[in-house]
């Protein structure tokens, strides 16, 4: 671990870092030598991360964003802090608006360094999305308590361990005909070590990437029909896919139980791409990955006969 690294015995608190994207922003930070406090409302999902740190490099601490004196223990003795907490569920207002100013009040008392705000592409207070409407009432707070943190707005994010792709894959993997959601919407999938990679870069310079906003995604733009075509064939499987109108994808998506809510289906219709206003990876210095690169490794567990299977499946 090269000492000059900036973010080399530095002391990052995540919040919200139990999660998907937390995984891997801790396993980038922890590769730089950063000590890490995850802290969450439910720090013991990230004990997996333990054997990859060095004896005293990371500690766990619950952590709720809308309880103030909780995110203030959280961040005290930081150098930096990231908030990744995202909800599509419950109080959003009170989890990604409010609770986003309070973790950038607490950092600013606490006299962080830097502090990335992750939100989201789609972020609109015009959106009739109650998510979209939270994400940018979070931004706006963030940024009235600390002007200098980094917004991020990734688009949908993708790994091995995703709820996204690996759904897909499984439907796609069982069923021989299946319904297609917003067919022709765009998507630029973002691998989720970019958008770790994204985070890392703008926590280490502070000074160029303050108080900017980035859109991050990847570097493909694909609609959900293509996206099905493209598991289908990384499964060697023949599938049917039924492109299905609005009206009925809206009724599906407000129906309880269903893997979408309301909400998720108004953002998947407008698509999940930058608008091209402003900055990326481009300007983060990072070459985003395409999903092509990983896929045909990650479908081969759904394959008929694994990755001896090299002939059409049914």
């Amino acid at each position: 671990m090269a000492s000059r690294d900036p973010l080399n015995g530095k002391l990052v608190t995540i919040i919200g870092g139990s999660g998907f994207l937390g995984d891997h922003v801790a396993q980038a930070l922890l590769e730089r030598g950063a000590r890490l406090c995850i802290a969450s409302r439910h720090p013991e999902r990230a004990f997996k991360l333990k054997p990859l740190a060095q004896l005293g490099q990371i500690e766990f601490l619950p952590c709720d964003v809308t309880k103030p004196d909780t995110v203030a223990f959280a961040v005290r003795g930081a150098d930096a802090v990231v908030n990744l907490v995202g909800a599509f569920e419950g109080d959003l207002k009170a989890t990604m608006a409010d609770g986003a100013g309070t973790v950038a009040q607490a950092a600013a008392a606490a006299g962080v360094a830097a502090l990335v705000h992750v939100s989201a592409i789609g972020a609109d207070s015009e959106s009739p999305s109650g998510y979209a409407q939270a994400k940018a009432a979070g931004e706006a707070e963030v940024l009235a308590a600390f002007p200098k943190a980094t917004i991020l707005r990734p688009s949908i994010l993708f790994g091995d361990d995703d709820h996204f792709i690996q759904m897909f894959a499984g439907l796609v993997s069982t069923f021989r005909i299946l319904p297609v959601f917003a067919p022709h919407a765009p998507l630029q999938p973002l691998f989720v070590d970019d958008a770790a990679e994204a985070v890392v870069v703008a926590l280490a310079n502070p000074a160029a990437f303050g108080g900017k906003t980035f859109e991050i995604a990847g570097p493909e733009a694909i609609t959900m029909l293509t996206l099905h075509q493209r598991i289908a064939a990384s499964q060697h499987r023949k599938r049917t896919f039924i492109e299905m109108p609005d009206s009925l994808s809206a009724l599906f998506a407000a129906l309880p139980g269903t893997p979408m809510n309301s909400d998720q289906w108004v953002m998947l219709k407008q698509g999940n791409v930058p608008g091209g206003k402003l900055p990326g990876m481009k300007q983060l210095g990072i070459a985003p990955r395409p999903l092509g690169l990983f896929l045909d490794r990650w479908m081969t567990r759904f394959r008929r006969y694994g990755r001896f299977n090299e002939t059409v499946a049914g």
